[in-house]
């Protein structure tokens, strides 16, 4: 079952406790006020977040229920509402929010407030939600532990000596504590899926394009970084991810979506085939005790006729891992060199950032070009098993919730870890397949650390992950959330 919080939390009242569909509902019916919904979880924000730090560049409570007030008065007069009307929303700090701050994690970007939203942003305003502030991430989304120089570390929502992980850590900890209904991520390397995993909470890493990315420099390389929803249940992902996803013109490599998402689990998931692969037959060093809280997770699923089954790949994961490895230094470093150049802000840059620029300055256009042939290679693999399974599962981390105070595991079942991210690399096979994938909160180790498992589908199944995990929310024993 699920421990009680460490934290010395008061209980959330009945408005935070409900779901952001039912929130919605609520409010579009006129059953509760805009300005009622916005004030209850300011009021749960005062009470929790100086515990754990989530929520950071907070906007002034009287301009946001300003907002809501002008959002109630709409409502009054013309009736129509957008799917996330009046639900208060904040955005994680990677992302272009008009008007409000947006630092990034880094003290060089401490404070700049942008002209303009990200694609995403931009189409959850026009949904009607009241953007209330950011969530706190690690600098430059860098590494599964949120902590940075501008605001400080956000804490586990079980436990405040662990890491909430990262990068979506803030966003994580603002829903398992029920200071928002409903939150957005992004992941490259696990950054929605471990935190979630890490709070007891849904991360959805959708497909490749669903959501588009930008506006940026480079708008035609295929980036692995994607936005996506997390949230309490898997209706409240679909809500939001209906807003997100869809196609846009300036971001040439997104794709339209296929109806809407929360209308698609009307439909019940009727079983299927799973590929368990486990720790990849001892490629992937392990915590003691991960392997045997998703084979459990695994075991429930079986009640909605979802059959594992245990395979390893015949691939060179080494390999591959070093192709994840290429190919994120020739984006993430190359996009950081410009800050490296400038002696002032390379002082202002964390170790992993100086890292990733310096391994970027090495490589070469060769080394790039096997790297992404190697990546076709996984492509052309996960292709195969998608026609013998519905699904593949593979844990949502290879180490439990570690001391927040520690930027990232040195060892990790007696392997020393040779990078800040070799701890997170069952994270990169989703990634690099361009494929959706779901954490699903899969347990409590008997020191009442979380723990998630990854349902990863077939590129472009968004909607078959969700109703997958959408049965196996039934199974669950526990609820989500820490609060």
């Amino acid at each position: 079952m699920r421990p009680v919080t460490k934290h010395a939390v008061p209980p959330a009242g009945d408005i935070c406790h409900l779901s952001a569909v039912e929130l919605a509902g609520r409010i579009k019916q006129r059953q509760l006020s805009v300005c009622e919904v916005v004030g209850a979880f300011l009021d749960r924000i005062e009470a929790v977040n100086p515990l754990v730090n989530a929520i950071v560049s907070l906007r002034e409570r009287a301009d946001i229920l300003a907002e809501a007030e002008s959002a109630d008065a709409d409502l009054a007069r013309c009736g129509e509402t957008g799917s996330l009307f009046g639900l208060p929303i904040a955005i994680k700090d990677l992302a272009l929010t008009k008007g409000l701050r947006t630092t990034f994690g880094s003290p060089i970007f401490a404070d700049f407030v942008p002209d303009m939203d990200d694609f995403f942003v931009e189409r959850i305003r026009k949904a009607g939600a009241i953007i209330i502030g950011k969530t706190n991430v690690p600098e430059f989304g860098l590494g599964s532990n949120t902590y940075n120089p501008v605001f400080g570390p956000t804490l586990n929502a079980f436990d405040p000596a662990l890491t909430a992980g990262g990068s979506s850590g803030g966003a994580a900890v603002a829903l398992a504590l029920d200071m928002v209904p409903v939150a957005d991520g992004s992941d490259f390397g696990g950054s929605l899926r471990n935190p979630a995993a890490y709070n007891n909470v849904y991360g959805f890493r959708p497909s490749q394009g669903l959501v588009p990315a930008g506006p940026d420099f480079d708008v035609f390389h295929a980036q692995m970084g994607v936005e996506g929803p997390m949230g309490r249940n898997i209706r409240d992902i679909a809500l939001l991810l209906d807003e997100q996803a869809g196609y846009h013109p300036q971001a040439p490599l997104s794709h339209a979506k296929e109806g809407s998402f929360l209308d698609g689990l009307g439909a019940k998931a009727s079983g299927g085939r799973v590929a368990w692969l486990g720790d990849l037959g001892g490629h992937l060093p392990t915590e003691p005790g991960v392997l045997d809280l998703c084979e459990a997770a695994l075991a429930r699923f079986a009640d909605a006729s979802f059959h594992s089954e245990a395979l390893v790949p015949d691939v060179d994961f080494e390999a591959l891992w070093q192709a994840f490895v290429t190919l994120r230094q020739s984006s993430s470093g190359c996009g950081l060199k410009a800050h490296y150049d400038d002696p002032v802000k390379r002082k202002l840059l964390k170790p992993e950032a100086v890292w990733e620029v310096e391994q970027a300055m090495r490589l070469s256009a060769p080394q790039i070009h096997a790297a992404a042939v190697r990546r076709t290679s996984w492509h052309k693999t996960l292709l195969a098993l998608f026609e013998r399974f519905d699904l593949i599962a593979l844990p949502s981390a290879q180490v439990f919730p570690f001391d927040v105070s520690t930027p990232w595991p040195r060892e990790v079942a007696g392997r020393t870890m040779d990078s800040y991210h070799r701890w997170m690399q069952v994270s990169a096979f989703a990634t690099l397949g361009g494929c959706p994938s779901l954490n699903v909160p899969a347990g409590f180790d008997d020191k009442g650390r979380p723990m998630g498992m990854q349902l990863i589908g077939r590129p472009r199944g968004d909607l078959g992950v969700l109703k997958a995990g959408a049965a196996y929310e039934a199974t669950l024993p526990w609820p989500t959330g820490a609060a």
